[in-house]
């Protein structure tokens, strides 16, 4: 589970820490341009790392700076707990005078608070693990350490670790973009979820008890739901279809003529078939009460911390009440920035005055930190 994350020098972000210890579910609540979808980025920042990307250009640019403090190295540091182990991995990268990217100032990855590897500039030092103890390499300034360094089985902590960062769920997304169709098979959802086919045809060929999970949930939200088919459609290339069952007749939709709001309800069957079945993982869901009716959201998301309580890490954003009711307050945080050349300040709703209930106060523009 994600313990603390800290950004410094991000968009944003300055001097920025997010503790959720032992917090399976949390809501970041906040207006827009508050920075919940900066918070998301960086954690997209650290999936693309486990998903072995390295060049710095490919995660970071200059303009992804606080207002231009190139001055400054952005800080990046997240503790994990897996399985009772401790990860704490961080990053520092920085832009020298003449430099057009920014280049890795410094990287670290402490398992139980014994170092792992350790990296100043282009040296980087590998301090765990070696039989032959503490072995140096060069490495270019402008690659991440982490993705290149090789894990000696599936069961090495670094391995683990890398799997985690990978495997999170960063999601905001657009169902108009989202398919059926997969000619590859992933258990990596992209953001926008427009590879769903592919993550759906993934989870099912590695996982296939996952198909129950998905059943289930299904049939408890959308009461004609009969099955889902993934049919071949020519070479390596699949279209998943949906069979709706009512009064003894039957009608078989493709994927894509579903609404928007019934796509977002198998995207979450997927969801927490993932958390389940090859979890536990980070989800973080940009509002998921969208593209939902009324009488909808607050089922919706009750289903998702129900799901998470039980293993897993929840984080949510939203501007819905009632989304909002089905969080307590101690599992709210509240962030509020003053003007675009401020930071974000981040507050749990339990350390705020708040005049009668939350929502009511944020509907009056009534919250001040």
């Amino acid at each position: 589970m994600l313990q603390r994350l800290y950004v410094h020098n991000f968009r944003c972000l300055e001097n920025f820490e997010l503790k959720l210890g032992d917090q399976s579910t949390l809501l970041l609540l906040g207006k827009n341009g508050s920075g919940k979808s900066t918070v998301a980025c960086v954690l997209q920042l650290l999936q693309q790392i486990g998903r072995d990307v390295n060049r710095v250009r490919e995660l970071i640019n200059v303009e992804d700076m606080a207002n231009g403090h190139t001055d400054i190295p952005v800080r990046i540091a997240l503790h994990v707990k897996l399985d009772a182990v401790l990860f704490e991995y961080e990053l520092a990268m920085d832009l020298p005078a003449g430099f057009r990217e920014l280049r890795v100032l410094e990287e670290k990855l402490s398992i139980d608070g014994k170092p792992s590897f350790s990296r100043n500039l282009a040296t980087v030092v590998l301090q765990g693990g070696n039989p032959n103890g503490e072995v140096k390499f060069g490495v270019d300034w402008h690659v991440i350490a982490l993705p290149i360094i090789q894990a000696q089985s599936n069961n090495d902590p670094i391995q683990k670790f890398k799997d985690w960062l990978a495997r999170m769920m960063i999601l905001a997304p657009i169902p108009e973009l989202m398919s059926g169709e997969s000619k590859i098979d992933t258990i990596l959802p992209n953001k926008d979820c427009r590879n769903f086919g592919e993550w759906f045809s993934g989870v099912l060929k590695q996982y296939p008890a996952a198909y129950s999970t998905l059943d289930l949930y299904l049939k408890k939200v959308i009461p004609d739901f009969g099955e889902i088919l993934n049919t071949t459609i020519g070479v390596d290339a699949k279209s998943m279809h949906v069979r709706f069952i009512a009064n003894n007749s039957k009608i078989v939709l493709p994927f894509e003529r579903l609404s928007s709001g019934e796509k977002c309800f198998f995207l979450c069957a997927v969801v927490l078939a993932a958390n389940k079945h090859y979890g536990p993982l980070l989800c973080f869901w940009d509002e998921p009460d969208n593209f939902l009716s009324i009488s909808e959201v607050g089922k919706f998301v009750l289903e998702l911390r129900k799901a998470f309580n039980q293993g897993g890490q929840l984080l949510a954003t939203s501007h819905n009440s009632e989304a909002i009711r089905q969080f307590p307050k101690d599992n709210i945080c509240l962030l509020l920035r003053k003007s675009h050349l401020e930071p974000s300040i981040l507050r749990p709703v339990t350390e705020i005055e708040i005049e009668g209930d939350l929502v009511g106060a944020l509907i009056r523009d009534d919250v001040d930190l």
